[in-house]
């Protein structure tokens, strides 16, 4: 398939640009993709198309404050996104202005933390004291949503769940649950097991070929525990569901679909439609910026023609899209 074929328009105004009032008052659209059929419902209704044994796999990563703002000696200002740790005092980063010359002195929050840049992509602070370089930094909001960080975005742009730090964009099919929904999943008898995936640079890096099988997914980090592992491997053997939250989810069951023993490593696997999955049965996922892997996922396991037509409805019916978006189940 070419990269055209997974374009399509979007209003400006459904970019969504701040979170639900609350998690869990998101609309969600069902869509069978056996039938085609669609149901619009909103996310706390998600609970009605769960059944006793099914077991949801939820994405634990936490999101960094990654997004630091500092300014050379000069007085311009240097937008730094930490995408990863190289060494005690070196990081990989996304830079702009692009242009920035080697050499060239940061300074955050003053002279108190400064930082070197050694090439376009690397960063050498003056500390390696990492809570001192994150305390320096905001929420790595993605670049549509036209605002700068609030402080609310430290929770909202945050899954409830999350404890194992290390993403630097939030696994935000997750967004939506909140404790009490969680609770209420649970009481209904559905299993819960998570997985962490550290969402980085390999999710949104931009496809280029338009063949697209010619694009290559960076590697991320991910670690599955042995509970979570037995959970999947339970529900299969009774019949039951198996719920991926998430693009990154999926991509980690479909990783270690065969390699049962594999509790963590990195995974650069690219689904794309063609790709048959094994693990995953079910999928809750946003609504993703056209010409993206996630997309591509997305029509893999729902069919491109069932993923067309749920789109077109989607935007018909004014559904708020991307990451503090509305949602979408497929059944």
């Amino acid at each position: 398939m070419k990269l055209s074929d997974f374009d399509y328009a979007l209003p400006k105004e459904l970019i969504a640009q701040y979170p639900a009032k609350k998690r869990d008052s998101s609309r969600l659209l069902v869509l069978n993709r056996n039938s085609g059929k669609i149901a619009h419902r909103i996310f706390g209704d998600i609970v009605d198309y769960f059944k006793k044994g099914d077991l949801l796999v939820l994405n634990d990563t936490q999101v960094l404050p990654a997004r630091l703002i500092g300014k050379k000696n000069t007085g311009g200002k240097v937008d730094c996104l930490l995408l990863e740790k190289k060494s005690d005092r070196e990081f990989c980063a996304l830079l702009r202005p692009t242009d920035i010359k080697p050499g060239t002195a940061i300074n955050f929050n003053g002279a108190k933390i400064r930082a070197t840049v050694i090439d376009k992509r690397t960063l050498r602070f003056n500390t390696v004291d990492i809570n001192k370089i994150y305390g320096k930094g905001v929420m790595p909001l993605p670049p549509y949503i036209k605002r700068t960080p609030e402080n609310f975005d430290s929770k909202r742009y945050q899954t409830v769940y999350a404890k194992n730090p290390g993403a630097i964009a939030s696994p935000t099919a997750g967004l939506h649950f909140t404790k009490g929904l969680l609770k209420k999943i649970k009481a209904k008898g559905v299993g819960i097991a998570f997985l962490t995936l550290h969402v980085n640079y390999a999710t949104f890096n931009p496809v280029k070929e338009e063949e697209i099988t010619r694009h290559k997914m960076y590697k991320e980090k991910f670690s599955i525990p042995k509970s979570t592992l037995e959970a999947i491997k339970n529900a299969k053997q009774t019949g039951n569901k198996v719920i991926a939250v998430g693009t990154t989810s999926a991509r980690v069951l479909e990783t270690i679909a065969d390699l049962p023993t594999t509790y963590e490593g990195y995974t650069d696997l690219f689904i794309y439609p063609g790709y048959e999955f094994k693990i995953v049965d079910c999928l809750l996922t946003n609504f993703h910026l056209p010409r993206t892997t996630l997309l591509m996922l997305v029509n893999a396991f729902a069919g491109v023609d069932n993923l067309r037509q749920a789109y077109r409805q989607a935007i018909a019916e004014k559904y708020r899209f991307y990451s503090y978006g509305d949602a979408m189940l497929i059944i």
